[in-house]
Protein backbone atom coordinates (compact mmCIF):
# COMPACT_ATOMS: atom_id res chain seq x y z
CA UNK A 1 0.00 0.00 0.00
CA UNK A 2 1.33 3.41 -0.93
CA UNK A 3 0.71 5.84 1.92
CA UNK A 4 -0.07 9.56 1.90
CA UNK A 5 1.59 10.50 5.22
CA UNK A 6 3.96 9.09 7.82
CA UNK A 7 3.63 9.19 11.62
CA UNK A 8 6.77 8.64 13.68
CA UNK A 9 6.93 7.68 17.32
CA UNK A 10 9.64 9.65 19.12
CA UNK A 11 11.39 7.58 21.80
CA UNK A 12 13.21 4.63 20.28
CA UNK A 13 12.33 5.66 16.72
CA UNK A 14 13.75 9.15 16.23
CA UNK A 15 15.78 9.53 19.44
CA UNK A 16 17.81 6.86 21.21
CA UNK A 17 16.25 7.48 24.60
CA UNK A 18 14.80 4.18 25.78
CA UNK A 19 18.02 2.80 27.28
CA UNK A 20 18.86 6.10 28.97
CA UNK A 21 15.36 6.46 30.41
CA UNK A 22 15.42 2.89 31.71
CA UNK A 23 18.84 3.47 33.28
CA UNK A 24 17.54 6.51 35.16
CA UNK A 25 14.39 4.66 36.22
CA UNK A 26 16.36 1.72 37.62
CA UNK A 27 18.58 4.04 39.69
CA UNK A 28 15.59 6.07 40.90
CA UNK A 29 13.86 2.94 42.21
CA UNK A 30 16.72 1.65 44.35
CA UNK A 31 15.95 3.92 47.35
CA UNK A 32 12.46 2.38 47.42
CA UNK A 33 13.76 -1.18 47.49
CA UNK A 34 12.68 -1.93 43.94
CA UNK A 35 15.46 -3.67 42.04
CA UNK A 36 15.17 -4.06 38.27
CA UNK A 37 17.72 -4.48 35.53
CA UNK A 38 17.79 -2.03 32.66
CA UNK A 39 16.69 -4.87 30.40
CA UNK A 40 13.71 -5.62 32.69
CA UNK A 41 12.72 -1.97 32.73
CA UNK A 42 12.85 -1.68 28.95
CA UNK A 43 10.83 -4.87 28.46
CA UNK A 44 8.17 -3.82 30.97
CA UNK A 45 7.82 -0.08 30.41
CA UNK A 46 8.89 1.03 26.92
CA UNK A 47 5.91 2.66 25.26
CA UNK A 48 3.80 2.48 28.45
CA UNK A 49 2.31 5.69 29.84
CA UNK A 50 3.89 6.93 33.04
CA UNK A 51 0.79 6.48 35.23
CA UNK A 52 0.62 2.80 34.27
CA UNK A 53 4.35 2.39 34.89
CA UNK A 54 3.95 3.81 38.39
CA UNK A 55 0.99 1.51 39.09
CA UNK A 56 3.05 -1.52 38.08
CA UNK A 57 6.02 -0.38 40.14
CA UNK A 58 3.86 0.08 43.22
CA UNK A 59 2.64 -3.48 42.81
CA UNK A 60 6.19 -4.74 42.47
CA UNK A 61 7.38 -2.76 45.50
CA UNK A 62 4.28 -3.35 47.56
CA UNK A 63 4.05 0.30 48.58
CA UNK A 64 2.92 3.62 47.05
CA UNK A 65 5.60 5.81 45.52
CA UNK A 66 5.65 9.45 46.70
CA UNK A 67 3.98 12.15 44.61
CA UNK A 68 7.42 13.64 44.04
CA UNK A 69 8.65 10.48 42.29
CA UNK A 70 7.50 11.27 38.74
CA UNK A 71 8.54 14.96 38.70
CA UNK A 72 11.96 14.04 40.08
CA UNK A 73 12.28 11.17 37.62
CA UNK A 74 11.51 13.46 34.69
CA UNK A 75 14.03 16.00 35.97
CA UNK A 76 16.75 13.36 36.21
CA UNK A 77 15.91 12.02 32.74
CA UNK A 78 16.13 15.52 31.27
CA UNK A 79 19.59 15.96 32.79
CA UNK A 80 20.83 12.65 31.41
CA UNK A 81 19.29 13.37 28.00
CA UNK A 82 21.04 16.75 27.92
CA UNK A 83 24.40 15.03 28.40
CA UNK A 84 23.96 11.86 26.39
CA UNK A 85 20.92 11.74 24.11
CA UNK A 86 21.57 11.05 20.42
CA UNK A 87 19.31 10.63 17.40
CA UNK A 88 18.60 7.16 16.11
CA UNK A 89 20.98 6.38 13.27
CA UNK A 90 19.43 7.51 10.00
CA UNK A 91 16.73 9.70 11.55
CA UNK A 92 18.07 13.01 10.27
CA UNK A 93 18.67 11.64 6.78
CA UNK A 94 15.17 10.18 6.58
CA UNK A 95 13.46 13.39 7.69
CA UNK A 96 15.58 15.44 5.29
CA UNK A 97 14.69 13.32 2.29
CA UNK A 98 11.14 12.14 2.99
CA UNK A 99 8.79 13.75 0.47
CA UNK A 100 5.54 12.68 2.14
CA UNK A 101 3.89 14.75 4.88
CA UNK A 102 5.01 13.50 8.28
CA UNK A 103 4.70 14.18 12.01
CA UNK A 104 5.68 12.77 15.38
CA UNK A 105 3.10 11.28 17.77
CA UNK A 106 4.30 10.32 21.23
CA UNK A 107 2.85 9.22 24.55
CA UNK A 108 5.36 11.52 26.27
CA UNK A 109 4.58 15.04 27.47
CA UNK A 110 5.11 17.75 24.86
CA UNK A 111 8.00 19.26 26.85
CA UNK A 112 9.88 15.95 26.71
CA UNK A 113 9.24 15.56 22.98
CA UNK A 114 10.52 19.06 22.29
CA UNK A 115 13.58 18.60 24.51
CA UNK A 116 14.49 15.29 22.88
CA UNK A 117 14.11 16.60 19.35
CA UNK A 118 15.98 19.80 20.18
CA UNK A 119 18.94 17.98 21.75
CA UNK A 120 19.27 15.71 18.72
CA UNK A 121 18.94 18.39 16.03
CA UNK A 122 15.61 17.05 14.76
CA UNK A 123 13.33 19.80 16.04
CA UNK A 124 13.54 22.02 12.92
CA UNK A 125 12.06 19.18 10.87
CA UNK A 126 9.16 18.58 13.26
CA UNK A 127 8.28 22.04 14.53
CA UNK A 128 4.49 22.35 14.36
CA UNK A 129 4.20 18.62 13.64
CA UNK A 130 4.24 17.25 17.19
CA UNK A 131 1.31 15.45 18.82
CA UNK A 132 1.31 14.29 22.44
CA UNK A 133 -1.01 11.92 24.26
CA UNK A 134 -1.11 14.47 27.08
CA UNK A 135 -2.75 16.98 24.72
CA UNK A 136 -5.74 14.72 24.05
CA UNK A 137 -5.66 12.55 27.21
CA UNK A 138 -5.43 9.33 25.20
CA UNK A 139 -2.47 6.95 25.34
CA UNK A 140 -1.22 4.01 23.30
CA UNK A 141 -2.25 1.22 22.80
CA UNK A 142 -5.44 3.20 22.14
CA UNK A 143 -5.43 4.38 18.51
CA UNK A 144 -6.69 7.85 19.46
CA UNK A 145 -3.39 9.71 19.17
CA UNK A 146 -2.63 8.30 15.75
CA UNK A 147 -6.11 9.04 14.46
CA UNK A 148 -5.88 12.58 15.84
CA UNK A 149 -2.48 13.05 14.18
CA UNK A 150 -3.73 11.80 10.81
CA UNK A 151 -6.77 14.06 10.89
CA UNK A 152 -4.61 17.03 11.90
CA UNK A 153 -2.56 16.41 8.75
CA UNK A 154 -5.72 16.12 6.67
CA UNK A 155 -5.08 12.48 5.80
CA UNK A 156 -7.40 9.50 6.27
CA UNK A 157 -5.96 7.19 8.96
CA UNK A 158 -6.01 4.22 6.59
CA UNK A 159 -3.67 6.13 4.26
CA UNK A 160 -1.00 6.63 6.93
CA UNK A 161 2.10 4.66 7.78
CA UNK A 162 3.23 4.43 11.40
CA UNK A 163 6.83 3.86 12.49
CA UNK A 164 6.91 2.34 15.98
CA UNK A 165 9.30 0.36 18.14
CA UNK A 166 7.20 -0.56 21.18
CA UNK A 167 4.43 -3.12 21.48
CA UNK A 168 1.84 -0.58 22.73
CA UNK A 169 2.66 1.67 19.78
CA UNK A 170 2.42 -1.18 17.28
CA UNK A 171 -0.95 -2.14 18.75
CA UNK A 172 -2.14 1.47 18.46
CA UNK A 173 -1.12 1.69 14.82
CA UNK A 174 -2.89 -1.55 13.97
CA UNK A 175 -6.01 -0.47 15.84
CA UNK A 176 -6.00 2.77 13.83
CA UNK A 177 -6.02 0.76 10.62
CA UNK A 178 -2.64 2.12 9.56
CA UNK A 179 0.25 0.42 7.83
CA UNK A 180 2.70 -0.32 10.64
CA UNK A 181 6.47 -0.56 10.31
CA UNK A 182 8.09 -2.00 13.44
CA UNK A 183 11.60 -0.68 14.03
CA UNK A 184 13.36 -3.51 15.86
CA UNK A 185 17.00 -2.51 16.22
CA UNK A 186 17.92 -5.58 18.26
CA UNK A 187 15.81 -8.69 18.82
CA UNK A 188 12.32 -8.57 17.32
CA UNK A 189 9.36 -8.69 19.69
CA UNK A 190 7.71 -12.10 19.22
CA UNK A 191 4.26 -10.52 19.69
CA UNK A 192 4.50 -8.62 16.41
CA UNK A 193 2.01 -10.10 13.89
CA UNK A 194 3.40 -11.56 10.69
CA UNK A 195 1.71 -8.98 8.48
CA UNK A 196 3.59 -6.11 10.18
CA UNK A 197 6.73 -5.08 8.31
CA UNK A 198 9.84 -5.29 10.50
CA UNK A 199 12.83 -3.06 9.77
CA UNK A 200 16.10 -2.97 11.65
CA UNK A 201 17.36 0.43 10.47
CA UNK A 202 15.60 3.64 9.52
CA UNK A 203 17.52 3.61 6.24
CA UNK A 204 15.38 0.65 5.18
CA UNK A 205 12.23 2.79 5.25
CA UNK A 206 12.84 5.23 2.43
CA UNK A 207 12.34 2.76 -0.44
CA UNK A 208 9.33 1.30 1.40
CA UNK A 209 7.65 4.67 1.93
CA UNK A 210 8.64 6.30 -1.34
CA UNK A 211 9.06 3.56 -3.94
CA UNK A 212 10.19 4.73 -7.36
Amino acid sequence: MLCDAVIFDCDGVLVDSEGLASEVLVESLKPFGICLTIEDAMARFCGVRMADCVAQLELIGGTPLPESFVPQLRKQMAAVFTDRLKPIEGALELLRTLTLPYCVASSAPREKIELSLSLTGLLPYLQGRMYSSYDIEDWKPSPGLFIHSARSMGVHPHRCAVIEDSWPGIQAGLAAGMQVFALQRHDSDPRIPRHVSIVHRLSELHPLLCPV
